[in-house]
């Protein structure tokens, strides 16, 4: 079924195959889980990248060169340092040239210009030529003062000029240094030093299912008020068939609890309980190999030494989420200190106790959690690697209810792996 998207000016139709998609049928509005049509995105793109940047090009602006000089000083602070540079020349000699063209210009109607008798009196002694025009303009302006050239009384005009000069001066040395200052204070920098899990996890905690990512900071320095937000961005049809192609749907990490706001000091594992209000509530792991969304995460905080605004960014798509997997330990006590081992920042074990129904299918068949015993028998498994059994073909309601085993049996946990019984 070819799908369209109706132009504002006519009444053309393109079809999704065109825009760069694949549609297998319709998707259920906002509907996720078994037995459910999915939409695949063809050569899907990332929103935002794994180093933050956001995939976006700004096209067909309406004076955009206009509405960027009207904001020039953020202009000048967002654009490259060897533009910075270059345009920081470029003013500063700019200026010489006009007020020493100025110069030459009212030496040249007073007559400086020419060779005069000995009593006759210029507007600035010592200039009659151009390049000593130019050569006083920058004497002015940089309050270098040789003492060759100076302006007299003779002319108003040149007196004029000089304070004005001076003052232009001023100006644009406070622009230009206020804004180099600007720029190299910027915290866009600190966010390289904000280190985030290369995959987050889905796996059991406290009892409930849960999505988990890891956020450090690499500095001894620390963020003030840290705090992390989280939002799934995923394209939908509205029920009046619109497509939008980048929904955003928040994903509470903790705002209620304050669990969001961060004391970050030591690598922090960050929480998004699957709940009824959770966009992955009716995802299953098969679903979760089969959606097509992004979740981006965002940490602000203050930089401790200048009390500025920084933000740090990444993004998980569904084959960067692990289900079933909880994240290696990296905390280690050590005599009187905590030691921060980040060679396992990254790293995570399988649990392979996780359900891999829904959280919604969890909580409509009642399914126990597992206890503190069935996790360091997990522990024990996931440190021998052992091996996750396949599937087995069978009727689809029997399958699916073998896929959410809350915990392993006795029988189970007194089988041991491949592995083991290789090592032995």
């Amino acid at each position: 079924m070819s799908v369209g998207r109706a132009h504002h000016h006519h009444r053309s139709f393109l079809s999704c195959e065109e825009e760069g998609f694949r549609l297998s049928t319709m998707p259920a509005v906002g509907s996720f889980g078994n037995g459910k049509i999915h939409t695949r995105r063809k050569g899907h793109s990332r929103f935002v990248n794994k180093t933050g940047q956001c995939n976006i090009h700004f096209s067909n602006m309406d004076e955009k060169s206009q509405r960027y000089m009207s904001d020039i000083f953020t202009t000048c602070v967002d654009i490259r340092w060897r533009y910075m540079f270059l345009l920081f020349s470029l003013v500063f000699v700019v200026s010489w040239l006009t007020f020493g063209l100025a110069f030459w210009v009212i030496g040249l109607l007073h007559g400086d210009m020419e060779k005069n008798r000995g009593d006759f009196v210029p507007c600035v002694t010592q200039v009659n030529t151009f390049v000593t025009a130019f050569l006083f303009s920058i004497e002015t302006q940089t309050t270098i003062g040789y003492g060759a050239r100076c302006v007299t009384e003779e002319c108003p005009a040149a007196v004029f000029m000089v304070v004005f000069q001076s003052i232009m001066g001023c100006i644009i040395d406070a622009f230009m240094i206020g804004a180099i200052m600007a720029k190299m204070a910027r915290p866009k920098k600190r966010a390289e030093t904000l280190l985030f899990s290369h995959n987050a996890v889905i796996a059991m905690r406290d009892g409930k299912l849960c999505l988990m990512f890891r956020v450090a900071n690499l500095r001894k320095s620390h963020i003030v008020e840290a705090h992390v937000r989280a939002q799934m961005v995923k394209p939908r049809y509205t029920e009046e068939g619109e497509y939008i192609p980048l929904d955003q749907l928040d994903m509470n990490v903790g705002y209620d609890k304050g669990t969001d706001r961060l004391f970050l000091v030591a690598p922090l594992t960050v929480i998004h309980e699957i709940d009824e209000e959770s966009p992955l509530f009716g995802i299953s792991k098969q679903d979760l190999e089969m959606s097509d969304f992004e979740i981006v995460i965002i940490l602000e905080g203050l930089v401790e030494a200048t009390a500025m605004t920084t933000q740090a960014r990444t993004s998980y798509l569904p084959s960067e989420i692990l289900w079933g997997h909880r994240f290696e330990p990296v905390i280690f006590e050590e005599r009187s200190q905590y030691r921060i081992d980040y060679a396992y920042f990254h790293k995570t074990f399988e649990v392979p106790s996780t359900p891999r129904c829904s959280a919604k299918d969890m909580e409509e068949r009642k399914f126990p959690t597992s206890g503190a015993n069935s996790f360091c028998y997990e522990n024990e498994l996931a440190f021998i690697s052992r091996d996750e059994d396949g599937d087995g073909d069978g009727d689809p309601e029997t399958e699916k209810d073998k896929s959410c085993p809350s915990e392993l049996t006795p029988a189970d946990r007194n089988q041991p792996s491949s592995r083991r019984e290789s090592a032995l």
